[in-house]
C-alpha cells in the first residue's frame, strides 16, 4: 500500500527556507517586497492556468486545499509552469476560526514558505493574507498578530473575500482581520478576490488602492453570458 506523503513527512519541506529571513518570535518565513509593484490585468486558479492563453494573469490558490496539496509537497516541479506567468499570490492555505492554533499558525507558515522559494526562484510573487479567528490578528493570545508576519509595509497583498462575508458573523470577522492587516501593514495595493461591498471596504479606499477581482466562477458566467 503506497503511503501518502505529507508536508510533515520531512519537516514540511525545509529545503524551501533554506536561504530565508525568519520574521518573529514563530520565525515565520519572509517574501520581500518587489522593487517595483505590478499590478496583474487578471487572476487565474492554479488548477486553471493550463486555460491560459497569454500568461499576462496571476496564478491564484483561492481553491479547496487539496486541489493544490501537490504543490506543497513537490513544490520545484511547478516552478517552470509558474514563472510563464506575470505573477504568482502565495498559498491559500486555509485559516478557518475553529481551527486549532498551532494549525493556523502552520498554514500561515506553509503560506509564506512556498512564496519565499517561489520568489527565489525568480517569480514575481504577492503575499497572500489570511487570517482565521481573533488570535490571528490581534495580540490577545500572542505577542504578534502572526497572519501578517513574513510581509513587508507599504508594499502589495492579495486577499480573498469569497465566502467570507456570506453572513453577519463572518463579515464580522473579516472586517475586523481586514482593519487590522491595513493597520499593521500598511500596504499601498490590496488585491481583492471575490465580493467587495461597500459596507466593507468604503471606510479604507482613502487609504489603500484597492483592485477588485470577480471570482473564477462568476467571471466565467458574465463572459458565458
Amino acid at each position: 500500500m503506497k503511503t501518502k506523503r505529507n508536508v510533515i513527512d520531512d519537516g514540511f519541506t525545509p529545503e524551501l527556507v533554506e536561504k530565508a529571513i525568519f520574521c518573529g518570535n514563530l520565525e515565520i518565513p519572509k517574501i520581500h517586497k518587489p522593487n517595483q509593484l505590478i499590478v496583474p490585468p487578471g487572476l487565474i486558479p492554479f488548477t486553471q492556468m493550463l486555460r491560459s492563453n497569454e500568461h499576462t494573469e496571476a496564478i491564484h490558490f483561492y481553491e479547496y486545499d487539496y486541489k493544490f496539496a501537490d504543490l506543497l509537497t513537490n513544490t520545484s516541479k511547478y516552478v517552470e509552469k509558474l514563472s510563464s506567468f506575470s505573477a504568482v499570490i502565495s498559498p491559500d492555505c486555509s485559516l478557518y476560526r475553529d481551527m486549532p492554533l498551532c494549525l493556523q499558525v502552520a498554514n500561515t507558515y506553509m503560506n509564506r514558505a512556498i512564496g519565499h522559494y517561489l520568489q527565489s526562484q525568480g517569480i514575481y510573487v504577492i503575499p497572500n493574507i489570511r487570517w482565521g479567528d481573533e488570535r490571528s490578528y490581534t495580540t490577545i493570545a500572542m505577542p504578534e498578530r502572526f497572519a501578517f508576519l513574513g510581509v513587508d509595509k507599504h508594499s502589495i497583498v492579495a486577499i480573498s473575500s469569497y465566502g467570507c462575508i456570506r453572513d453577519k458573523e463572518n463579515r464580522h470577522y473579516f472586517q475586523e482581520g481586514l482593519e487590522s492587516m491595513l493597520f499593521t501593514l500598511e500596504p499601498e495595493i490590496v488585491l481583492v478576490y471575490g465580493s467587495m461591498p461597500d459596507s466593507v471596504f468604503s471606510a479604507y479606499t482613502k487609504s489603500t488602492q484597492f483592485i477588485h477581482y470577480p471570482d473564477w466562477i462568476s467571471s466565467k458566467r458574465k463572459k458565458v453570458g
